[in-house]
């Protein structure tokens, strides 16, 4: 669309010329999303969502390092109580503590961390007193 629209044709004609020899070359036949449906529109207009989209597609996160891992740490607990096995609680618990142990021995920019590794066997205790309450 580098060409100016000339005198005399109205806009609308000018620009569905425009798209038809478009059309024509071939230039929309290798689209990204050709054949593929339109995302979910049932939710809620957010106007940021092509920025939600592209961090997403990117891998990033609008929240600072400390407290991503945080977070993290609250899902690892969450992800403890709904364990099945101990072995799985022992994974869960290694996998936080060794990220929680790596941010205390480096501290990554941001807020302070205030984390301190989880102690296994109390979380273990307190997960075999949550299987014992169960009917």
């Amino acid at each position: 669309m580098t060409e100016r629209k000339p005198p005399g044709i109205t806009f609308e004609s000018w620009v569905d010329k425009q798209i038809r020899e478009a059309t024509e070359r071939g230039d929309f036949a290798h689209l990204s999303g050709l054949g593929k449906p339109l995302p979910d529109d049932t939710a809620p207009y957010d106007e940021l969502w092509w920025v939600k989209g592209k961090m997403n597609r990117e891998g990033l996160s609008a929240l600072p390092p400390t407290l991503a891992l945080r977070k993290e740490a609250e899902d690892a607990l969450e992800a403890v109580g709904r364990a099945a096995s101990e072995t799985q609680v022992r994974r869960i618990v290694a996998e936080i503590n060794e990220k929680i142990a790596a941010a205390v021995r480096r501290p990554p920019p941001g807020p302070p961390l205030n984390l301190t590794p989880f102690d296994v066997e109390d979380l273990l205790r307190d997960w075999r007193a949550s299987r014992d309450e169960r009917p």
